[in-house]
C-alpha cells in the first residue's frame, strides 16, 4: 500500500476531531457582558453575529430569538444587524434585592433555528449610584436624663442604601454639637452602624432640647447624602436650690397704710422643673413674733402684706427672714432679708391744673408766644404746702416756664421749633412740695407742631453717574431718581421734570423721560456706544407748596460699549466670499513676511482688541502668524517636495465676551521666479457686471440725482458767498462727539493705515473707487476717491488692489 494514502485518513480524523472540539466548546462557554444600570431604552449592548461567529443575513432566516429567564424580557435582538439592544430600563436593585450578592446577573440563551443552536449569555448588571441613603425614621426623639455620665451610648436607627459597593453607605457625619458625638461601627455584611454617644455632662437649665442633624454618606461618584434629625429631650433632676435675686430687699411703706396693703411680693426662682421648681414661703426662727403679728407672708404666692396698724412712732422699721423651699424628693432651700422701713406721712399731693391751652401751634411761631397758662396748689401748710413746678427733661424742650404770680405760670416758646425734627411735644409738668418726704405729681399735655413748607425737596447726591449698556430696548428703567422732602402733605408732593436741553440737535425729553411721580428714569431710544458715548442733562424736583420749592440733580449717563460689531479684514481686503490670490517665489528665506492681515473693530479698546490665528494651513510647518500684529512670514524655506498651492484660511478674533470673528482665505502659490509690477496709482479690484438692465437705470438716475444736487449745491455755494461769515459758535463736548460722523472729504491727506483701510471702507461703500498715491517727501499719501463709472477705464488693465501693496508700506 502506498505509505500516502495511509496518511491522508490521519489528518482528516485529525482536522474533523478539532472542528468537533471547536464546535463543543462553543456550545458549552458562555458569553458575558457588563452593562452599567439604568441604561436608555435602544442602548446597543453588543453585535451578537460577530461574537458569535453568526451570519447576519441569515438571522432572520434561521429566527434567531433571545430566551430570558426572568419573567421581564429587558433586551432583544435586531435580526437585520445582529445588535443586542435595551428594550426596557434595567433597574439592578430590582433584580438583585440581596445585598449580600456582589455581582447581580442577567441570564440569557440565543436560540438560533436551522440547525438548532443555543448560546448561553450572561449579562452583568453594574451598579450605579442611583440610590440615596435613607432614614427610616425622619426624626428620631431621645429622653436622656442631665445626670448621665460621658460615654453612655445611645441606639438611634441607622440609613439603608440600596446600592451595593462603594456606592453602599461609607460613613456618618453628626452636625456640631459639644454634648454628643457617634461611634461607627461594621456588621459582618460590612452595613455601617452608628451609636450617639454622649460626651459632656448636660444641664436642663442652660438647655433643655438638643437638636442634632445625622447625615448618612455614601462613597458613590458623586456621593450622595440622607439626613435625620435627632431630638434630644433633656430630663431634670433635682440640682438647684431656689435662689433670690437680692439677698436683702429695701420696701419703705407710710405709715397708717391699711389692712392687707401690699408690701411686696418675693419671687424666688428655682431653674428645675416640676416638682422640683414648685416653692413654699415661709419666715424663719429669726424674724419676732411682733414683726409675724404686723404681716402676713402667703406661702404660695410670696406676697408680703399690711396685717396690723402701722405706727411711726411706735416701730420705725421691720426685719423679716423669710425662706423659700422646693418639693423635690430631697428639698431644697434659698433665704433672704427683708427690711421694711416706715416713713412719716405726708398725706396731701400738689395739684395741678392747665388753663388756656393751645393744642397745635405752626412751626414758624415766633419766640415768646404763650402756649399755655399752668396754675398749683397744696392743701398742706407749711413746707408740706409750699411747692416747685418743673417742666420734665426741660433741658431738651424748646419751652420754658415763666411765672406770672404765686401760683400761675405761663408756658412759653423759648427757641425756633422746628416740625421735620421733633413733630410733636410731650410736655410733662412736675410738681413736688417741699415735704419730708416730699409728695409730687405731673401733668402731661401733647402739643402738635403744625407743618409750613420751609424744607425744599433733596436728591440723595447732587451729581448722579447711570452707567446703561447700548443695545438696550426703548423703555428701559434706568434709575429711579427720588428726591425727599421732610414736609407734610401737599408740601412734600414731589413732582418731577427733566430740565430741557439740546444734544445734537436732540432734546433730552426726545431721549430720556421721567415718572413725574416717582422719579423712575427711563430711556426712549435705543443707545449706541459707536455713535453717543455720554450724556449730560438735570432733573428737577419740585414740592407743590405755597409758594413751591425745588432743587435738581445732574445726571450723567455713561453708554458701555457691547461686543456688538465684528472685526472687519482690510488687508488684505477681498469680497465677501472670494478668495485672495497671491504669487511668492520660492526662493523667500526663512522669516520673509509673506502678508500681513489686518483687521478693524468699531468697539471700544477692550472689545476691538484682535488676535489673529490659523483657522487653516497646508502645511503648518511652513508658515507662522504672529497673534498680535497678523504678519504671516515663512518658517523655513521651501524644498521641492511642497506644493505649488498653499492655501491659509486666518481668523481675526476681538476680544469681547461672547467674541466675534471674521476670516480671510489666502491662496498662495509658489513660483521660480516672481515679476511684479508697482503702478503709481492703485485702485480697487472692481467685479460688477455694470451691463445690466437694472444697472443701466441705476446709473441713469443716480446721474440724474447727481447733476440736480451739484446745480443746489452751487446755488446755495453763490448765495453763500453773497453774505457775512457768521461767528462760529463755541463747541461743547456734545457738539464735538457729533462732529465724528462727519463725511469723508473726497481728497484727503493720509498718515496712518489704520485711518486709510477705514476711509476706504467707507467710500467704497458709497459706490467710489479709492486711490492712494505717495507723498514725493515720504511723510504719507495722498487719498482721492473718485465715481466707479470714471474709474473703470483706469481699473480694467490692473488687477492689483489698493490694498495689496509691499509690506514694507505697512504699519
Amino acid at each position: 500500500m502506498d505509505p500516502l494514502s495511509i496518511v491522508l485518513p490521519r489528518e482528516r480524523r485529525l482536522c474533523a476531531f478539532l472542528l468537533f472540539a471547536a464546535v463543543w466548546s462553543l456550545a458549552l462557554s458562555v458569553t458575558r457582558y457588563s452593562i452599567p444600570e439604568e441604561i436608555e431604552v435602544g442602548s446597543v449592548v453588543a453585535n451578537l453575529a460577530t461574537d458569535l461567529g453568526l451570519d447576519i443575513r441569515s438571522l432572520g432566516e434561521r429566527n434567531v430569538k433571545l430566551d430570558n429567564i426572568h419573567n421581564k424580557k429587558y433586551l432583544d435582538i435586531n435580526k437585520e444587524t445582529g445588535d443586542m439592544f435595551i428594550l426596557e430600563k434595567i433597574d439592578r436593585e430590582y433584580l438583585c434585592p440581596t445585598k449580600t450578592v456582589s455581582s447581580c446577573f442577567l441570564k440569557m440563551d440565543v436560540i438560533i433555528e436551522n440547525p438548532v443552536r443555543i448560546f448561553n449569555v450572561e449579562l452583568e448588571i453594574l451598579d450605579i449610584n442611583d440610590n440615596a441613603p435613607q432614614f427610616r425614621r425622619e426624626t428620631m426623639h431621645l429622653d436622656i436624663s442631665e445626670s448621665a455620665t460621658p460615654g453612655e451610648r445611645f441606639s438611634i436607627t441607622n440609613a439603608v442604601d440600596m446600592d451595593v459597593g462603594k456606592n453602599s453607605i461609607e460613613t456618618y457625619y453628626l452636625s456640631q454639637s459639644e454634648h454628643f458625638t457617634i461611634d461607627l461601627q461594621s456588621g459582618s455584611d460590612g452595613t455601617k452602624y452608628v451609636d450617639l454617644v454622649l460626651k459632656t455632662e448636660l444641664d436642663r437649665e442652660q438647655q433643655a432640647v438638643h437638636s442634632l442633624i445625622l447625615t448618612a454618606v455614601d462613597d458613590g461618584d458623586p456621593p450622595r447624602s440622607g439626613t435625620a434629625s435627632i431630638v434630644v429631650q433633656v430630663l431634670d433632676t433635682n440640682d438647684n436650690a431656689p435662689q433670690f435675686d437680692r439677698q436683702v430687699y429695701s420696701v419703705d411703706l407710710i405709715e397708717n397704710a391699711s389692712s392687707g396693703t401690699l408690701v411686696m411680693q418675693l419671687n424666688a426662682t428655682d431653674m428645675d422643673e416640676g416638682s422640683n421648681a414648685e416653692l413654699t414661703y415661709s419666715y424663719t426662727l429669726y424674724t419676732s413674733e411682733k414683726t409675724q403679728e404686723k404681716f402676713s407672708l402667703d406661702p404660695n404666692s410670696g406676697e408680703i402684706r399690711v396685717k396690723g396698724v402701722i405706727d411711726f412712732e411706735e416701730i420705725k422699721s421691720f426685719e423679716m427672714y423669710i425662706e423659700a423651699k422646693d418639693k423635690g424628693q430631697q428639698p431644697l432651700s434659698g433665704q433672704c432679708k427683708v427690711l421694711v422701713f416706715i416713713t412719716d406721712l405726708n398725706d396731701n399731693h400738689p395739684e395741678i391744673t392747665v388753663k388756656s391751652l393751645k393744642r397745635s401751634i405752626e412751626e414758624d411761631a415766633a419766640i415768646g408766644t404763650v402756649i399755655a397758662v399752668v396754675s398749683v396748689r397744696d392743701r398742706d401748710s407749711g413746707d408740706n404746702g409750699k411747692v416747685d413746678l418743673t417742666l420734665h427733661d426741660r433741658f431738651s424742650l424748646p419751652f420754658v416756664l415763666n411765672k406770672s404770680s404765686e401760683e400761675y405760670f405761663s408756658l412759653l416758646v423759648s427757641e425756633p421749633l422746628d416740625r421735620e425734627k421733633v413733630s410733636n411735644y410731650d410736655i410733662t409738668f412736675k410738681v413736688k412740695d417741699r415735704g419730708t418726704p416730699s409728695l409730687s405729681d405731673n401733668e402731661t399735655i401733647r402739643l402738635e407742631i403744625l407743618d409750613v413748607n420751609d424744607n425744599a425737596p433733596q436728591f440723595p447726591q447732587s451729581f448722579f453717574t447711570i452707567h446703561v449698556m447700548e443695545n438696550n430696548e426703548p423703555g428701559t428703567l434706568l434709575s429711579s431718581l427720588s428726591a425727599h422732602d421732610p414736609d407734610l402733605n401737599e408740601n412734600q408732593y414731589l413732582v418731577y421734570f427733566i430740565m430741557e436741553k439740546m444734544i445734537a440737535n436732540t432734546s433730552m425729553s426726545m431721549l430720556f423721560s421721567i415718572n413725574p411721580e416717582n422719579g423712575n428714569l427711563y430711556a426712549l431710544k435705543t443707545f449706541d456706544y459707536e455713535r453717543e458715548r455720554e450724556y449730560l442733562f438735570h432733573i428737577e424736583a419740585r414740592d407743590s407748596g405755597v409758594p413751591p420749592l425745588s432743587s435738581n440733580m445732574t445726571v450723567h449717563i455713561i453708554i458701555l460699549d457691547q461686543n456688538d460689531n465684528a472685526p472687519l479684514i482690510v488687508s488684505p481686503w477681498s469680497a465677501k466670499g472670494s478668495v485672495i490670490e497671491q504669487v511668492i517665489p520660492r526662493s523667500f528665506e526663512k522669516g520673509a513676511m509673506i502678508t500681513k492681515v489686518i483687521a478693524l473693530d468699531a468697539d471700544s479698546v477692550q472689545n476691538s482688541r484682535i488676535t489673529y490665528q490659523f483657522l487653516m494651513v497646508t502645511d503648518n510647518t511652513l508658515f507662522s502668524l504672529n497673534q498680535y500684529n497678523g504678519e504671516v512670514r515663512t518658517t523655513r524655506m521651501f524644498s521641492y517636495k511642497d506644493p505649488k498651492y498653499q492655501r491659509l484660511i486666518i481668523t481675526a478674533r476681538d476680544n469681547g465676551e461672547p467674541p466675534l470673528s471674521a476670516t480671510v482665505t489666502i491662496k498662495i502659490t509658489t513660483v521660480e521666479q516672481v515679476v511684479t509690477e508697482f503702478s503709481e496709482t492703485t485702485e480697487i479690484p472692481l467685479h460688477y457686471d455694470l451691463f445690466t438692465d437694472l444697472n443701466l437705470y441705476l446709473v441713469i438716475g443716480l446721474g440724474s440725482v447727481s447733476f440736480l444736487l451739484l446745480i443746489t449745491i452751487l446755488v446755495i455755494i453763490v448765495l453763500k458767498c453773497q453774505k457775512p461769515k457768521p461767528t462760529k459758535p463755541p463747541s461743547n463736548r456734545n457738539s464735538l462727539i457729533s462732529q465724528r460722523n462727519s463725511t469723508i472729504a473726497d481728497s484727503t491727506l493720509i498718515s496712518s493705515d489704520a485711518y486709510w483701510y477705514s476711509m476706504f471702507l467707507a467710500e467704497t461703500r458709497k459706490g467710489k473707487v479709492v486711490v492712494r498715491q505717495p507723498l514725493p517727501n515720504g511723510a504719507g499719501y495722498f487719498v482721492s476717491s473718485i465715481p466707479r463709472s470714471l474709474a473703470m477705464t483706469t481699473t480694467s488693465g490692473s488687477r492689483t488692489s489698493t490694498l495689496q501693496e509691499s509690506s514694507s508700506d505697512l504699519p
